[in-house]
């Protein structure tokens, strides 16, 4: 079987005298690389077929309307592409000035033959892509070091020294690993009460990420400074309005645990509502949700108080955890489908392990990795004296 034919390389010849560009023409007919040769006299000439996609571009330093290192410094702004540049006479010294300013060679007219040309063409190509290479790795690790600081803020460690109650968390980029405003927090107050918020930025991105941390921050400011509870949603919308770069909304369920550990109190702006985990699975009562922030300057978040068995687990959570499809269909997991799978993990002890197999159920039903962020808090009574 005969292999196919390399694509040819595009090159750029940017040379006015013809005879010039003829032997260049001859140099490259004898290479075993194949060229597409693009010939033009100026730097204007040079400038008006920015539009062709080159590989390489072949510079003289000598052209009527561009002289020496100007020439090389409009080339290089104008393509994307390695330049080699040609120059008529042994001018070494104005050889190693292009390569300082961003040739990737330089070649005296009357030292090159086909082979050295084919070399100087090849390896400008080759160190191009690798400088490439280079720098989409450092872009990579750069975002990868951002999303890492930015899912620290987003992802804290819970502040509580009870032990007669833990706090589990998990989180999870959307399909696209881009980190989105999906946020948690839990705090112990010096009564014993314990609260809690989860809430999530609408949109994807750092600059909901960035949102999503500043929210998290201030909810914990503001609940160690001893900020009354029914205050802390307004203070946030506050917040929200300062910082927020267009026009998004927050979701949030901001709960306390009461010291006796016996009842709850949860504000509801838009979010959904917490499931309560006891020999059943059940959600609690959503009659007072209100609003998201964001949405009305005048929204108000009422306060439910549900009653506590002595054992318990309370999960929150935002809806990239329910709001998938199931597999290839356009029916939703719901709150009911959630509520499903978590009666059949209510064997598994281990709250660790019940979120992850949980995580894996809804993974395993949407046919995939998630395409939305999900965040998962869950709170877990170990009654004591």
């Amino acid at each position: 079987m005969t292999p196919p034919e390399a694509p040819p390389v595009h090159v750029l010849l940017v040379e006015d005298d013809a005879g010039d560009a003829l032997l260049v023409e001859e140099h490259f007919a004898g290479c075993l690389m194949p060229v597409a040769l693009h010939p033009v006299a100026s730097l204007a000439e040079a400038l008006e077929v920015r539009s062709i996609d080159v590989d390489c571009v072949l510079l003289d330093l000598a052209l009527p309307d561009a002289q020496g290192l100007e020439a090389l410094t409009a080339v290089l702004q104008a393509f994307d592409a390695p330049v080699v540049v040609l120059t008529g006479f042994s001018d070494h010294d104005l050889g190693v000035d292009a390569v300082a300013a961003g040739a990737e060679d330089y070649l005296a007219k009357n030292e090159v033959d086909s082979a050295l040309l084919e070399r100087s063409v090849r390896y400008a190509i080759e160190r191009q892509r690798a400088k490439d290479a280079s720098r989409r790795l450092l872009a990579s690790d750069l975002r990868r070091e951002e999303n890492l600081r930015l899912q620290r803020g987003l992802l804290p460690r819970p502040l509580i020294d009870d032990p007669r109650i833990d706090a589990t968390t998990r989180y999870r980029p959307g399909g696209s690993n881009v980190l989105g405003g999906d946020f948690f927090d839990t705090v112990q107050l010096p009564d014993g009460s314990v609260r809690a918020v989860i809430g999530d930025v609408c949109g994807h991105g750092p600059d909901e990420a960035a949102l999503g941390v500043s929210m998290r921050i201030a909810w914990r400011t503001l609940v160690l400074a001893g900020v009354e509870e029914e205050t802390i949603l307004p203070m946030l919308e506050e917040l929200l309005l300062v910082e927020r770069v267009e026009d998004p909304f927050v979701t949030v369920c901001d709960l306390t645990v009461h010291p006796d550990r016996r009842s709850v109190g949860y504000r509801l702006a838009g979010h959904p509502t917490p499931l309560l985990i006891t020999e059943v699975v059940r959600e609690l009562p959503d009659d007072a949700r209100g609003l998201p922030i964001g949405i009305a300057p005048d929204a108000r978040w009422e306060t439910h108080t549900e009653p506590l068995a002595p054992d318990w687990t309370i999960l929150m959570f935002t809806d990239g955890l329910f709001e998938v499809r199931r597999g290839e269909g356009s029916e939703r997991l719901g709150i009911e489908g959630l509520t499903s799978m978590l009666t059949g993990l209510l064997a598994v002890d281990d709250e660790g392990d019940r979120l992850d197999q949980l995580m894996t159920l809804v993974e395993g039903s949407h046919g995939g990795p998630l395409d939305d962020d999900v965040a998962v808090l869950a709170l877990r009574s170990h009654p004591g004296p």
